[in-house]
């Protein structure tokens, strides 16, 4: 049965530091080994996430300017593992959020009491267009979806109709159960351990 791995990287990488986990190019190709089993033969796994942010912001309360860098040298590390591909949205700077709420009275505010923000853009539509065409192709018999967001129902109906079977990959505690109507719009839940 040829299946492949549709990885949401933001929800793993979220989910597996929550766990205690080093997200690395090692730690998500042995995740993905233990999302299939047999007689499935694994396509290929599709991993989507946005390159950190880099760029000049201005502080929140000094109005300095700080820089941003970062290298996206493990998605390039990731790309070249066997089976895998990578697919990239694009992240934004949003703003600043302050680290504690209610904020600490007396002291004045520091830049060092916010933190900044990002969004990640473009990751669930290139989710939900290879989901879509690999169901209009045919290219798999099941796709095993390791994400947590209900905004891929409608590709999820769509690969269904296509006779595509659809594996969700619950994730072990802390991470909470999946949503019941991504459930409902999915053939099975598979449990999926850490290791």
């Amino acid at each position: 049965m040829k299946t492949a791995i549709l990885i949401d990287g933001g929800y793993l990488r979220a989910c597996a530091k929550r766990a205690g986990h080093q997200y690395d190019p090692a730690f998500i190709e042995a995740f993905s080994k233990r999302c299939t089993a047999p007689p499935e033969y694994l396509l290929r796994v599709l991993y989507y996430d946005s390159p950190q942010f880099r760029g000049k912001v201005q502080l929140p309360v000094s109005g300095a300017s700080t820089n941003f860098q970062a290298s996206d040298k493990w998605l390039e590390d990731l790309a070249k593992l066997e089976r895998f591909a990578v697919r990239r949205g694009t992240i934004a700077f949003r703003g600043w959020v302050p680290k504690n709420i209610p904020l600490p009275g007396g002291a004045p505010l520091t830049d060092q009491d916010f933190t900044p923000t990002f969004e990640q853009k473009g990751v669930d539509m290139r989710i939900g267009l290879d989901i879509a065409i690999m169901s209009d192709r045919r290219v798999a018999d099941r796709l095993i979806l390791v994400s947590g967001d209900t905004d891929m129902i409608p590709v999820m109906k769509h690969a269904r109709r296509a006779g595509i079977e659809i594996i969700l990959a619950q994730l072990p505690a802390p991470t909470r159960p999946l949503h019941d109507t991504l459930k409902a719009h999915s053939d099975s839940v598979r449990n999926t351990p850490w290791s």
